[in-house]
């Protein structure tokens, strides 16, 4: 099971991230799924419509971001990913016009994997810190 979650866990990462496919959401993403962290830190999204919604305006003002797993571990149900991503700010999807400047955001996420399933996630990135960069002059 643990080799099978971390399977799922970068398929998530590949087809939902590097690949914008909002589809896999569905498939990967239980409905009543929890992900917490994300897009504000105390932020819990319910259900694949509710990610699809911020995954939009995330891959809205980033279109070429591209997440690398640094690394990863598993254990019984519960998968632990050290990430980071690269970006470059090109769309007005935040709230503020895009900035055109690279970024690079370090995170970690925490899943629960259920039935082929995330279940629940915790994100922690430093994303206003992010944010507060794309938005000096």
């Amino acid at each position: 099971m643990p080799e099978a979650n971390k399977l799922l866990t970068r398929r998530w990462f590949e087809e939902v991230w590097n690949k914008k496919n909002e589809a896999a959401i569905g498939e990967m993403f239980h409905p009543q799924g929890k992900s917490h962290g994300f897009p504000e830190a105390d932020s819990v999204l319910v259900g694949p419509e509710a990610f699809k919604s911020v995954h939009r305006t995330f891959c809205g003002a980033f279109p070429d971001l591209h997440i690398d797993i640094e690394d990863i571990l598993a254990e019984g149900d519960r998968v632990a990913v050290r990430w980071r991503v690269a970006m470059t700010h090109l769309g007005d999807h935040l709230g503020f016009p895009a900035s055109n400047k690279k970024g690079v955001l370090d995170g970690s996420s925490f899943l629960i994997v259920k039935g082929n399933l995330i279940t629940e996630g915790w994100n922690q990135m430093d994303l206003q810190a992010l944010m507060q960069k794309l938005q000096a002059a």
